[in-house]
């Protein structure tokens, strides 16, 4: 294996798939062997990902999971065209040409131990990686809303972990987070059993109302997913006064701030600024950008 460093944090690795696996909606569930990436990832970076080896335009794709000590880590992804197509061709055993960990990715606020995690689609994984981070640092337990419009990338599980302000029967959770003791809720418009009946922001509503104000005063919202469902968390959040981080989505072209092909405008004490999701984000706070 030859790893080449490449702005002191970000490494070029050559990692072997030791698991692929496809699920519903052309979603997969990516475990690479990458210990250069795995030692250094944190919740909200990602890598960019060389798809095959004839294509030669990279994919940036949000880190899930990491196994420190193990060497792995873990990608959920959606085959929407033709690099995430190729990639999901790929098998056990094959190299993938992994650049990373890249970006700045979301900060921690111990002063704020009641954290509510909203992820939607492809926007889920920062979200898995985040809840494992803070239940490690603050030994809290976040609050996770997760929605998609496609099937779940996973069986949903009847929770047993019971939260203030959830309508009756929803009870669908997801599987890893569950098991963590992490409490979660699915949301979709589809219609699938257990889940909330609506938008991820309408159930997080429901659970903030339920607070008391000590209690929402400890509240800090984090949120990766599409544009329009991460402009309705930060209008969420800017109505109950609480902080607020995104994590932005945006097609990247070098992800290591060389192109500026991924710049959005920011919002800064001197006025409007132009940064670059891969390198200045992709992490935001939420007032920063909507």
């Amino acid at each position: 294996m030859m790893n080449k460093p490449h702005r002191d944090t970000i490494s070029v690795e050559q990692a072997e798939i030791i698991s692929h696996d496809a699920y519903d909606g052309d979603q997969y569930l990516l475990r690479v062997m990458a210990p250069e990436v795995a030692a250094t990832a944190k919740a909200g970076s990602f890598v960019h990902i060389s798809c095959d080896p004839m294509l030669p335009m990279r994919r940036p794709i949000s880190i899930m999971r990491v196994d420190k000590d193990k060497g792995w880590v873990d990608f959920l992804y959606k085959a929407l065209g033709y690099g995430t197509g190729l990639l999901s061709k790929r098998q056990v055993g094959e190299h993938l040409s992994i650049m990373g960990p890249i970006g700045k990715p979301f900060s921690v606020d111990l002063n704020r131990p009641r954290a509510l995690l909203i992820g939607g689609g492809v926007g889920m994984p920062p979200m898995i990686f985040l809840a494992e981070t803070l239940k490690s640092l603050l030994g809290s337990q976040p609050f996770a809303i997760l929605g998609s419009e496609v099937p779940f990338p996973f069986t949903a599980k009847p929770s047993t972990l019971m939260l203030p302000g959830i309508p009756d029967g929803v009870i669908a959770s997801m599987p890893l987070l569950e098991d963590w003791g992490v409490p979660s809720r699915l949301a979709s418009l589809q219609g699938y059993a257990g889940c909330y009946e609506g938008y991820v922001t309408d159930l997080a509503r429901h659970w903030l109302d339920a607070l008391t104000v000590e209690q929402r005063n400890e509240v800090i919202v984090y949120a990766c997913g599409p544009h329009p469902m991460l402009e309705a968390v930060a209008k969420l959040a800017s109505e109950y006064q609480l902080p607020c981080q995104v994590s932005l989505e945006e097609f990247m072209a070098c992800a290591v701030g060389g192109c500026a092909g991924c710049v959005v405008e920011v919002k800064t004490d001197n006025g409007p600024a132009m940064k670059r999701v891969c390198v200045d984000g992709p992490v935001f706070n939420a007032e920063q950008v909507f």
